[in-house]
């Protein structure tokens, strides 16, 4: 009873708009009819459209894909849904992008996403742009559009750039095109080629010696003012050792230490013998093969000495004669001449 007493006052309400309608209120019917034009003019979620700005191209050829995004008022999309990164591609490489935002008069937000597209595969016929997923948001103040759960989401149509090629469709692999032979060079070159060699070397020959020159010139120099300076710094070292105090055991070795490096760097710097890595009777037969005007025995003897006091033990030190001795000694060889 109930259903038919709905259905009877649902006919009469209809009855009675009807009758409104085809009396005096087409006022009524065209006002209604704007409010719903209106609304259903007014988009509820964001509009997409893709294009290219070719159809085709070239291997090694760049394209422009574009991504816009018509957001309404209040409504918002997720940069991260169009980076780069997630773009499915078939045959294309990525080789820059950016984005725009453009606000509109008729509150409605523009968003561009421009990706710059290249590829270098020669064994597909086209190359495909796969679809995408984009999720919008509600965008409120003060909150967030990470923090934002998503409204929804749309997608991004696929698109198809069409490759062109030089290269026959039915060749499954490009080879290298090797059949042409190389034309023979003109017998002119032929005869020029010793020719410009022999100038080139005649060209290099006076600028090697004057290098060489002055290389060794520059060589001579410094050996001698390093000559000079070893000097000076030996006659340095032997004062510092003077003025040691000898009266200690410790005194007596640390004094022993000088002379020894002394020598060995003597006979090093001046007379290009390896002092320092030779034993003292390793140095005898290297003297006499420079025929050194040093006196071998003396040599030998003040290294020896060293030798006892550095290594030897406690009562084999020797005493403070033996060590101004040896300091004696040690000046009569810096001052010998090779």
């Amino acid at each position: 009873m109930r259903a038919y007493r709905s259905l009877f006052g649902a006919l009469v309400g209809l009855a009675g708009l009807v009758l409104l309608a085809g009396s005096g209120g087409s006022g009524f019917s065209r006002t209604l009819t704007a409010t719903l034009d209106a609304q259903s003019s007014v988009s509820t979620v964001p509009t997409v459209r893709v294009h290219t700005d070719r159809t085709a191209m070239w291997m090694g050829d760049r394209i422009t894909y574009i991504i816009e995004i018509v957001c309404p008022r209040g409504m918002d999309v997720l940069d991260d849904d169009l980076s780069k990164e997630k773009l499915v591609l078939d045959g294309l490489e990525v080789v820059g992008a950016d984005a725009t935002r453009a606000e509109g008069s008729d509150e409605l937000t523009t968003r561009r996403f421009h990706y710059v597209l290249t590829s270098y595969r020669s064994d597909r016929t086209s190359r495909r742009i796969g679809p995408l997923t984009v999720r919008y948001f509600m965008t409120r103040p003060g909150q967030r559009l990470e923090d934002t759960p998503p409204a929804g989401s749309v997608q991004v149509p696929p698109t198809v750039v069409a490759f062109r090629s030089m290269m026959p469709e039915e060749q499954e692999s490009p080879t290298i095109r090797d059949f042409r032979r190389f034309e023979p060079r003109a017998r002119f070159f032929t005869l020029a080629q010793p020719v410009g060699l022999g100038l080139v070397i005649l060209s290099i020959a006076p600028a090697l010696i004057w290098g060489t020159a002055l290389v060794t010139r520059k060589r001579v120099r410094t050996s001698q003012r390093s000559g000079r300076q070893t000097r000076r710094e030996a006659r340095a070292s032997l004062e510092a050792v003077r003025a040691m105090s000898i009266d200690s055991e410790d005194g007596r070795r640390q004094a022993f230490d000088r002379i020894d490096a002394l020598v060995r760097t003597h006979l090093l710097d001046v007379g290009g013998i390896a002092g320092p890595s030779l034993t003292p009777s390793e140095v005898a037969p290297a003297l006499a093969a420079r025929s050194s005007r040093l006196d071998p025995e003396a040599v030998v003897a003040v290294l020896a000495l060293c030798e006892r006091a550095r290594y030897g033990p406690p009562a084999a030190l020797p005493s403070r004669e033996a060590c101004r001795e040896a300091i004696a000694q040690t000046e009569t060889l810096l001052k010998s001449r090779w």
